[in-house]
């Protein structure tokens, strides 16, 4: 999850040995030695983190729903990029995980969004992968390596054990540094949205916020587009994460839905957010 150590950190801890040499050096520019103005140089603040959850009792890893329902009407579309450890034979026959159209139509309608990415489809589609996790518009978050489900009986999922839950989260964030992804946020969503006591203890430590929902799109296995978009507007309120999916193969309708739910609820004077601003309006308030 950590992002390798960068060659201008050394630089950086050089540049702190003493202000002096930095003054006469110019250490940490790219350009000229600095000129000296007579005031002291502004302090460079550090990256913000992303906002996270405080852990729950007991440590156990913190589950977010939906943001406040009193400040401003925000939604969140998210979107999951499916696709299990084991499909890479369907994918290789020409069945199609991916959705750039759906992608486009999101980039068009000028839509920032969450994608929870599986690590196994950003193996499959590096290029796609990189483009979305580099776009200031969207955020790209953690649906695990394999798409196995955290418990048992979860939808058909096969099942991940408990002692590799947390190498299959890591695998994923792994999978996304191959790709060419330079940020992916410390958000996590079950497989399925299934999980358990055990899964939110094995997960803890890993400073990770599952992300769940409160509108469900029922997107998967669609044919009908209005149908979709009908039940996100009856659903949708101040502060909902609504979840749909990025893969042709499962969700063939959702990039026709989207271009209906879009504009509709702008109409009704929804903003659409990520989902790390309906966090940090939730944790602002706790």
């Amino acid at each position: 999850m950590i992002a390798p150590v960068r060659r201008v950190a050394r630089i950086a801890a050089f540049c702190a040995l003493g202000a002096a040499l930095t003054a006469l050096t110019g250490c940490g520019t790219t350009g000229a030695p600095a000129q000296h103005t007579g005031r002291p140089a502004p302090a460079k603040s550090a990256p913000a983190r992303p906002p996270t959850l405080a852990p729950g009792p007991g440590g156990l890893t913190p589950v977010f729903t939906n943001g406040p329902r009193t400040k401003g009407k925000t939604v969140a579309l998210t979107f999951d990029a499916d696709m299990t450890a084991d499909q890479g034979p369907r994918a290789a026959a020409g069945e199609h995980f991916d959705n750039p159209a759906l992608i486009t139509t999101l980039r068009s309608l000028k839509v920032p969004a969450t994608v929870f990415m599986t690590g196994r489809w950003a193996e499959e589609y590096p290029g796609q992968a990189r483009s979305i996790g580099s776009d200031p518009m969207f955020e790209l978050a953690n649906h695990s390596f394999s798409h196995y489900a955290f418990t048992g009986d979860c939808y058909g999922l096969p099942t991940v054990s408990a002692d590799r839950m947390r190498s299959d989260v890591e695998r994923a964030y792994t999978a996304f540094r191959k790709a060419g992804v330079r940020h992916a946020m410390p958000y996590f969503r079950f497989p399925g949205g299934c999980y358990d006591r055990q899964a939110l203890r094995a997960l803890s430590g890993l400073g990770v916020t599952a992300v769940q929902w409160d509108v469900v799109s029922g997107d998967a296995f669609a044919t009908d587009a209005d149908a979709v978009a009908r039940q996100v507007l009856d659903g949708v309120k101040p502060g909902s994460v609504v979840v749909m999916h990025c893969t042709r193969s499962a969700a063939p309708v959702t990039e026709r839905a989207v271009r209906t739910i879009v504009p509709e609820l702008r109409r009704k004077g929804f903003r659409f957010v990520k989902v790390s601003e309906l966090i940090g309006a939730a944790t602002a308030r706790s």
